[in-house]
């Protein structure tokens, strides 16, 4: 069935093939190009403010710019009716549609006003619009799905790219979804309807680093990726998978658990869509699938594919993988959307190989430009792929749009802001050097040239939003390496450290407490407080590193104290702590709470030890820490009131305040006393460590309740012995990850008032709540 309609859809192609071969066979086809051109010179605005500069090298500052100028509303009404236009195949000439787009546009602005460029991808930004939506349990899934992907992708595809495409799809099912909505949607079934579009964009979207990526790479075998690629082909064809059995070649272990989740997403895909959609959705899966595949196994070296080779699985492949989308739901608005689809998608693709022309020739890939830059000088048939693109551009602006005048501004804007871009990239003598070569006519050349360089603002919001995507997952990449260099290069460096030396060999009771404290500082410790301490002192306020060694000493022995009380059997009775037998269970209760009342004087005598700076300063801290572990002791008794007690939120967070998030404050706090930090820094600190406080308390909660004691490095289950309350037994599962998301969301927010930007904060909330112990 699925071959059957393929071949229809190859005719349907080919058709489109032939008048674009048609129009460029015409005498007059450039001169009607130019005329369009020059209608659209004559309707651009001209304007004082040239941001063609700013917007093609990312200025941060873009948009604020756009708004001080008052440019921001044209900019984002062309950027959104372009949306509209090629990823929603509307038609942007209807007066309800210019309703709309004036609409997303106004909100869009109001958005931008409320956000740095910065914080446009964040996780609390998105936690924060999920939540608007009531859609957190979505959130929390596709976070958990998204860092299952990237463990799944294999060394030698790129991550960011797979990163990016994934959340592309996500966003354009997204935006097909919440355009069927009506205005009287209950937000309920508002929330039903997104949860599940997101569910399907990320199952459709994982056919891009796990089908398209993995074929396209050199990470399988040439054996390897026709097995894979025949699995894939006997799904789409039949609808009925194949199981992972047996597998020829030596990267089992890759494919088989990336199959596994391919198999998950085809399975909700196929039991979540309506009957009438599903031979839709399998037909145009096919038509890309296989046309992408006769794409991938074209060779470079092979001098004989005729044009119709070369183009139509491009205009089948970019079609297709466009009405695959629309064949997931069922859509009310019918204004030829399919259509514009089916001839919008060689426009990009074109436009996309010509970006791409460099990378291309270097993986040997055949696209309509490498092909005919390695063979136009022996064959003198082949098409000139710019010429093509050019064609493209004209039948869309004048058979599919009519010769709309809004919609013929949109795709020759486009068009110039792909060459602006290109130039900028490439040089202007590189990029001469190509436009030569795939010179249309000499007039039309120079005309072009003309128009690409006298037109100004002509960017789009689209194409700043991806760039600021790829550059903001490449940094969250460099800065999660970076934190994990960190973390263990200081847990090594701060592990040498923090052991007692014994310095008075009579003193033999001292040695049994030595020892009993050095057991416990050892071990699969986190050493998050002192680390927090570290980079505080050094990168928050300018601090030596080598000066603030006591300080770092300090933080861990008034740490490491209150597990030893904590873990007792008077308190919550622990036999596992940092992965081995708590300091109770090695040596005895007296010994424990002996050495946990030595440490904590032991870390007032350390703060003596910062002898270069003020003494003032030195008081005032001591005077703090002193009353930390006072609290702390608090904190402790009302854990130990409330073993039975049925607690409020509030209470638990009280409770949080006192047993986890003193404990936080006290590793900024410190330094920040020795460094005389004004009150707006301090009053951040209190505010970032009591909601990183509760937020790692709700995860110590969660994974008390589903983690693994052996990954955990200590007993898990052990609040529902105690009969604890914890937020997930007052909450919920659920409600409890949600209320740590609104608390992560919180600190971030306050990591804003701190002197600096210390990514590694930030990244420690992620770990915080993401964490598997």
């Amino acid at each position: 069935m699925v071959d059957q309609q393929y071949q229809t859809a190859e005719k349907k192609a080919q058709a489109y093939f032939q008048a674009l071969v048609k129009q460029l066979d015409e005498p007059q086809f450039t001169a009607k190009l130019t005329e369009d051109m020059q209608a659209y010179q004559r309707h651009k605005k001209s304007s004082f403010l040239n941001y063609d500069h700013i917007a093609l090298t990312q200025d941060q500052q873009f948009l604020q710019k756009l708004g001080q100028k008052g440019m921001l509303d044209d900019y984002l009404h062309r950027s959104i009716s372009y949306i509209y236009l090629r990823d929603l195949g509307r038609d942007i000439t209807s007066t309800t549609m210019q309703q709309r787009i004036k609409s997303v546009a106004e909100d869009v602005k109001t958005y931008l006003h409320q956000h740095s460029n910065q914080d446009l991808f964040s996780l609390a930004k998105l936690y924060r619009i999920a939540e608007k939506e009531s859609l957190e349990a979505t959130y929390f899934w596709l976070m958990k799905k998204l860092k299952h992907v990237s463990s799944l992708i294999p060394e030698g595809l790129n991550k960011v790219h797979a990163q990016r495409k994934l959340i592309k799809i996500i966003a354009g099912v997204l935006m097909h979804e919440i355009e069927e909505l009506q205005e009287e949607t209950s937000q309920d079934v508002r929330a039903k309807r997104l949860d599940k579009a997101v569910r399907i964009g990320y199952c459709y979207g994982l056919t891009y680093p796990f089908i398209d990526d993995l074929l396209d790479a050199s990470v399988l075998s040439n054996q390897e990726k026709n097995q894979f690629a025949s699995l894939i082909r006997h799904t789409l064809r039949t609808g009925v998978l194949t199981p992972l059995s047996e597998w020829d070649g030596d990267n089992r272990e890759i494919v088989e658990p990336i199959y596994h989740e391919l198999t998950d997403a085809f399975i909700y895909l196929k039991e979540n869509q309506e009957p009438e959609n599903l031979d839709n959705f399998y037909q145009n899966a096919y038509l890309f699938f296989h046309a992408q595949e006769i794409d991938r196994n074209k060779s470079l070296d092979n001098p004989d594919y005729t044009n119709e080779e070369v183009y139509i699985p491009i205009i089948l492949k970019s079609s297709s993988s466009r009405m695959i989308v629309r064949s997931f739901q069922t859509f009310f608005a019918n204004d030829q959307v399919e259509e514009h689809m089916f001839y919008y998608g060689i426009y990009n693709q074109l436009a996309d190989d010509l970006a791409d022309m460099e990378q291309d020739l270097a993986s040997n890939s055949v696209t309509p430009y490498t092909y005919f830059l390695k063979y136009r000088d022996q064959r003198p048939d082949l098409i000139n792929p710019f010429a093509m693109y050019w064609s493209v551009i004209s039948y869309l602006i004048n058979n599919v749009y009519k010769g709309d005048e809004k919609t013929r501004q949109i795709i020759l804007n486009r068009a110039i802001n792909g060459l602006k871009r290109l130039r900028k990239r490439l040089g202007k003598q590189q990029y001469k050097e190509i436009m030569q070569t795939f010179s249309v006519s000499p007039s039309f050349d120079s005309f072009l040239q003309k128009v690409v360089e006298r037109t100004k603002n002509v960017a789009f919001f689209d194409k700043l939003i991806r760039d600021k995507m790829v550059e903001t997952l490449q940094q969250q990449e460099k800065e999660k390496v970076r934190f994990r260099k960190t973390i263990e290069g200081a847990r090594d460096a701060i592990n040498q450290l923090l052991m007692i030396k014994k310095t008075d060999q009579k003193a033999i009771v001292n040695h049994s407490i030595m020892d009993a404290a050095n057991y416990s500082l050892q071990g699969d410790a986190k050493r998050l407080r002192p680390m927090m301490t570290w980079v505080m002192a050094t990168e928050g306020f300018g601090l030596s590193g080598k000066d603030i060694i006591p300080l770092l000493k300090a933080i861990e022995y008034m740490h490491t104290a209150s597990l030893i009380f904590d873990d007792l059997p008077s308190q919550d009775n622990a036999q596992i702590r940092r992965g081995r037998p708590t300091l109770h269970e090695e040596y005895n209760s007296a010994v424990a709470e002996l050495t946990a009342l030595w440490m904590t004087q032991k870390a007032v005598q350390e703060q003596t030890e910062l002898r270069k700076y003020q003494a003032d300063k030195i008081l005032d801290l001591i005077a703090y820490s002193t009353r930390m572990t006072q609290d702390m002791c608090m904190g402790q008794i009302m854990d130990l009131e409330a073993k039975g007690k049925e607690l409020s939120v509030e209470e638990l967070n009280r409770l949080c305040l006192y047993k986890t998030g003193i404990g936080f404050e006290a590793a900024l706090m410190m330094p920040a006393i020795v460094a005389g930090a004004r009150e707006g820094v301090t009053k951040a600190i209190k505010q970032f460590t009591y909601h990183a406080g509760i937020a790692f308390q709700i995860k110590d909660d969660l994974l008390d309740l589903e983690g693994d004691s052996t990954v955990l490095g200590k007993q898990a289950g052990i609040d529902s012995q105690n009969n604890s309350s914890t937020f997930v037994t007052v909450l919920g599962e659920e409600q409890a990850k949600k209320e740590m998301w609104k608390h992560y969301c919180d600190a971030i927010e306050a990591l804003e008032n701190f002197p600096h930007n210390i990514s590694f904060l930030k990244q420690l909330m992620d770990y915080i709540v993401q964490r598997e112990k």
